[in-house]
């Protein structure tokens, strides 16, 4: 019976491995016959796992969707993942699941092997997450569902959205993906009555169904949806634009620029341009002044005039105080 159990058990656990096996491939896996693993499907079914059976010399099993969740069988470095994943989301970012991530991380902290809970224990005593005024707004998590439905279902979305200042206007968007960034969740889409292409950000969307009706996708306005928000919400939106060489690798310049905050290029092994913006060129010098990195300005011309304006007046202020310290 012992035996028969813990087979079922790395039957279970190959099902949900992979999305189809063989009869032939999962007999040799468990190393019994092709008829002990009809049987043992079989007996999986009658604890309500829905195993699907495709006949035919090219089918196969798979482990499909059923009424009720089942238990689900994780290797140990999925284990530590699902519960470091279940940790962040109880830290905020989706408003409404904070309560039930906690509750399905004391579940899986319950039941996992002691040597792995240490793993987990030690992950949690010595991380600190970075929220207070860093923290990005949160977004319903019934606002976020419907979003991805729409998208999935290619089906128009009609929506309310508020702008910075909070006036309020009514959309109908043609939905294509969903783009999160460390803080904030954006939605690109089509906007109907404007006939472009729109991001807008998904804490300031409050859904007004019905929806509908469904449409055929249009080409999405840029390969990488990544850069292109970043774009959006780093430089587009501002008054103040500038394109900056910085005397650093792109990849050490990405620890301290995240995507909202610029857009970054290559240039060679030393070097990358920063693509950014603000509401000024003076709130743009002070950015990129506390990047912390040697640059020069690419464009526009203007902002080397403000540099030069803001380090002498810098000047200044460093003399007056050492003629006082005299």
């Amino acid at each position: 019976m012992l035996e028969t159990s813990a087979r079922l058990l790395r039957l279970l656990s190959l099902l949900q491995a992979h999305r189809e096996w063989s009869g032939a491939d999962l007999a040799d896996r468990l190393g019994v016959t092709p008829r002990t693993v009809r049987r043992d499907v079989d007996r999986l079914r009658e604890l309500g796992y829905p195993v699907h059976a495709s006949p035919g010399t090219g089918g196969g099993y798979q482990l499909g969707a059923g009424a009720a969740l089942p238990p689900l069988l994780l290797d140990d470095e999925e284990a530590v993942a699902v519960a470091v994943g279940l940790r962040t989301a109880a830290g905020g970012g989706i408003e409404g699941i904070e309560e039930t991530s906690v509750q399905a991380l004391a579940k899986l902290e319950q039941v996992l092997p002691s040597r792995l809970r240490r793993r987990v224990e030690a992950l949690n005593s010595f991380t600190v997450p970075m929220l207070g005024g860093h923290r990005g707004p949160t977004v319903e998590a019934g606002t976020l569902t419907e979003l991805v439905h729409a998208c999935r279902d290619r089906e128009q979305l009609r929506f309310e959205y508020r702008d910075h200042a909070g006036a309020a206007t009514r959309r109908v968007a043609e939905p294509h993906r969903l783009v999160f960034t460390e803080r904030r969740w954006y939605l690109v889409a089509w906007d109907v009555d404007r006939e472009d292409w729109r991001t807008f950000r998904a804490d300031r969307i409050t859904p007004r169904p019905p929806h509908g009706p469904r449409f055929e996708p249009r080409k999405p306005p840029a390969e990488d949806l990544a850069a292109y928000v970043s774009r959006g919400v780093s430089t587009t939106v501002y008054a103040a634009k500038a394109v900056v060489l910085l005397h650093v690798s792109a990849e050490e310049a990405a620890r301290r620029i995240s995507p909202s905050d610029g857009v970054l290029e290559a240039v060679d092994e030393h070097s990358c341009l920063l693509r950014t913006g603000a509401q000024s060129l003076d709130v743009l010098v002070i950015h990129i002044l506390l990047l912390g990195f040697d640059f020069e300005v690419r464009e526009p011309a203007e902002l080397n005039d403000r540099i030069g304006e803001m380090a002498g007046r810098l000047s200044r202020a460093v003399e007056g105080t050492s003629g006082t310290g005299r």
